[in-house]
């Protein structure tokens, strides 16, 4: 990309110091448009977690951050913000490069994690201590503490953006981490230690390793000295996790894979519902948690609604993710391009094709895949069951409300879903009824980041966002303090 400063290497962040692998091992990261690879990057194992983690615990036993007063630590996490919010287009441009997401989608990554930390600092601050009263006999109250040391795992889509939405509160608790970026988008990561140095946070509270899932995400898991773990990513992994940390009975948190349904009935405003289901599906080239990917649509306007998505579908601009023109750029990896083509020739037999299903002919090399919808998709099917995490989308037709229902739930998953009614009944009645730990009623997926943000069912296990994440990074202590005389039972 003109004009972007590139490091030929990436290393850890350890204990205050960039270092190289204690065994030297690296790993090739590469670029979507070309598969070309662009730089290596230092590749972590067991005893690179433990001397992340080791750093991390005599930060948090001895050094200042677990003990300082909210107040305190929310000006450093404020700097942290105005520092991440002036590099808005190097962040934006390193996203687009390592991701391959068109460049008018990754501007405001940086706006958005530069609010994450704001918003926690302000909550930290705001936050109440609780206190019970019991006139002549006794008071108790809630001692709110830090946790100890966190495990951060990150995915690869939007990378920049999701790190600060666990960094942000578990810095803000007073917790001190350790992250590992995804392995296939490792570029924006290393943005964060100078972030924090300069920003005054104190070495060893933030700390970088980063290498490949299953060795060095895998050993982070494990670790005796990590508390807990939060993680994002796709729901095999999570359940790995979920093995992982049972022996020691970590805390967890992770927001998992989603298969999202958006339900238009035939009230709806289908102007409106096709631009946010085309947007919901195809922005961020479809690799989105959230992805209205599975369109359950009613019968009276199912043949007007296909053939309206189909061509607007077609119409699309995919292209080189630095061209502000494009609209979907290049899948991340050429093995996840793979996994998503394998999908698409799956769904050729499963039902009908309606718009793309290829390559773009202008696109002779890369991971490019055009937006691609599947109509008369049946509920057996497994594009209708599974995760794809691209840019298809399958369509649907219901009857009535409870087959809408039906559906929508027929799936393993449950983080998101949409519904498209102008009946206010029926908007709550359904939204209430769909299993998902978030539904937006005749909107696309907008984020008021107070309120609790995960799924259910294979999407996840706990929520995050507002003080449900500051509760995830803090320990209640309750502390009962006698008033009056103590009568015990003798």
């Amino acid at each position: 990309m003109s004009g972007l400063q590139l490091p030929k290497t990436i290393q850890h962040y350890i204990d205050g110091a960039f270092v190289g692998s204690a065994h030297g091992e690296t790993f090739d990261v590469l670029e979507p448009t070309t598969n070309a690879v662009y730089l290596t990057a230092s590749a972590g194992d067991a005893t690179d977690i433990d001397a992340a983690v080791a750093a991390a615990r005599r930060a948090f036993r001895d050094g200042p951050w677990p003990r300082m007063r909210n107040r305190e630590r929310a000006r450093i996490l404020y700097r942290i913000a105005d520092a991440v919010e002036a590099q808005d287009e190097t962040l934006a441009a390193m996203e687009s490069f390592d991701t391959g997401l068109p460049i008018t989608q990754a501007k405001g990554q940086a706006r958005r994690a530069a609010e994450n930390f704001r918003f926690f600092a302000d909550l930290v601050v705001a936050q109440a201590d609780e206190a019970y009263r019991v006139p002549g006999m006794q008071l108790n109250y809630v001692n709110r503490k830090p946790v100890g040391v966190a495990g951060l795992i990150t995915p690869w889509n939007t990378p920049f953006m999701l790190e600060s939405w666990k960094l942000a509160p578990a810095l803000a608790a007073g917790c001190t981490v350790v992250l590992k970026p995804a392995e296939f988008t490792p570029l924006s990561a290393s943005l964060w230690a100078r972030i924090f140095t300069e920003a005054g946070l104190p070495d060893g509270v933030f700390n970088l390793v980063n290498g490949i899932g299953e060795v060095a995400g895998d050993a982070l898991v494990k670790h005796p000295g990590v508390d807990l773990i939060s993680f994002t990513g796709e729901t095999t992994t999570g359940r790995t996790i979920f093995a992982g940390a049972a022996d020691r009975l970590k805390g967890l948190s992770m927001e998992l894979g989603g298969k999202s349904p958006a339900v238009i009935f035939a009230d709806a405003d289908l102007d409106a519902a096709l631009d946010s289901t085309l947007f919901g599906v195809f922005s961020l080239n479809g690799e989105r948690c959230t992805a209205s990917s599975r369109l359950l649509v009613e019968r009276p306007v199912y043949d007007e609604f296909v053939a309206r998505y189909a061509r607007r579908a077609a119409a699309v601009k995919v292209g080189d993710p630095a061209d502000p023109a494009t609209e979907v750029g290049a899948l991340v990896h050429p093995e996840h391009y793979e996994r998503v083509l394998n999908y698409v020739e799956t769904g050729r037999s499963e039902a009908k094709l309606v718009a793309g299903g290829g390559r773009p002919e202008h696109l002779p090399e890369g991971n490019y895949l055009a937006p691609t919808v599947f109509a008369d998709v049946p509920r057996t099917a497994r594009i209708f069951q599974e995760e794809i995490f691209g840019p298809v989308v399958a369509i649907t037709p219901f009857d009535t409300e409870d087959e809408a229902v039906e559906l929508a739930n027929d799936v393993q998953y449950g983080l998101a879903a949409y519904v498209w009614t102008n009946d206010l009944r029926r908007a709550h009645d359904v939204s209430g009824r769909i299993e998902a730990g978030m539904v937006w009623i005749n909107s696309h997926n907008v984020r008021d980041l107070r309120s609790p943000f995960g799924g259910v069912k294979a999407s996840g296990v706990g929520h995050e966002g507002g003080y449900r994440s500051l509760d995830f990074y803090t320990e209640e202590q309750a502390v009962h303090v006698t008033l009056g005389d103590v009568h015990t039972p003798r």
